[in-house]
């Protein structure tokens, strides 16, 4: 089956250290941006930051996907639509191929607790997040992507697995996912589960895009930290996806120990191998 979404290459998450370099060098390894919506929306109602402007500015020459972290989705509070309007605002102005947040709750009573943190897998919490995905959609007049959650924890309450629950809210709404592979790897360590069948069992079609990130381990957990190089068996885990399923936006997120370009790019550039790889295969 064919997918939802265009595959345009290789992209990165930009950070601010990296700006100066997207604005003069317009690095030929990069085929498109992701940001952090948050970091760019208008917020105490002023016009749109100097932030802005320079994403404005890079945006001239590479495609923008804005990726959020406080949609709150899988809270039992209403959508915060005074958020929704702001990111609308961002969305109009930009423009982006792509907008996406996380299978996640990040707060309650009006309250951000600024964490990404779990849900349970169960018919309730099914159908409330499938509600608001549609609610969600509908204010913002585009097709959004939830990411699959990196976890440390399990509820005894859920009544399906992971990526069983996923597979249903792709099918009860019209959004796609946004695969993080380095989230499915460390909860598979976490949890002592098999990462492979958990891929096997999400519909590639509905993947608009894929994740890559590093890793810490303290004591006996993975943490997804972004602080460091993607390790050996996070890559091995992409290529297997790729092999078996066909190659899809593919970037880097790194939000901590923020290397230097040229080193990032010898990252970048080994995904642009991994798909090339393929594409000649076929």
């Amino acid at each position: 089956m064919s997918s939802f979404f265009k595959d345009m290459g290789v992209g990165v998450g930009l950070r601010p250290s990296h700006h100066s370099h997207f604005l003069t060098q317009k690095p030929s390894s990069v085929s498109w941006i992701e940001v952090i919506s948050e970091n760019y929306m208008q917020w105490n109602n002023k016009n749109f930051g100097k932030p802005f402007q320079t994403l404005s500015k890079i945006r001239e020459d590479f495609p923008v996907a804005l990726h959020g972290v406080s949609l709150n989705i899988g809270s039992t509070d209403e959508l915060d639509l005074d958020y929704l309007g702001r990111l609308k605002s961002l969305i109009d102005a930009i423009e982006p191929f792509i907008v996406s947040d996380h299978l996640s709750w990040t707060g309650i009573n009006g309250n951000n607790l600024h964490d990404l943190l779990p849900i349970p897998y169960t018919e309730e919490s099914l159908n409330l997040i499938s509600k608001k995905i549609e609610q969600v959609q509908n204010f913002l007049d585009c097709r959004i992507l939830i990411e699959n959650p990196s976890s440390y924890l399990e509820f005894k309450d859920s009544e399906m697995s992971e990526p069983e629950f996923i597979f249903n809210l792709l099918k009860k709404t019209d959004c796609g996912l946004l695969l993080d592979i380095n989230n499915v790897y460390v909860s598979s360590v976490n949890h002592g589960f098999d990462p492979i069948e958990y891929l096997k069992k999400i519909p590639t079609e509905k993947v608009g895009q894929i994740h890559l990130a590093g890793h810490s381990k303290i004591n006996e957990f993975l943490i997804d930290t972004h602080d460091s190089p993607i390790c050996e068996d996070v890559w091995r885990l992409y290529r297997w996806y790729i092999d078996q399923f066909g190659t899809k936006s593919t970037m880097i997120e790194r939000d901590g120990n923020i290397p230097e370009w040229q080193e990032l790019e010898r990252e970048l550039l080994k995904i642009g191998e991994i798909q090339n790889e393929f594409k000649k295969s076929r």
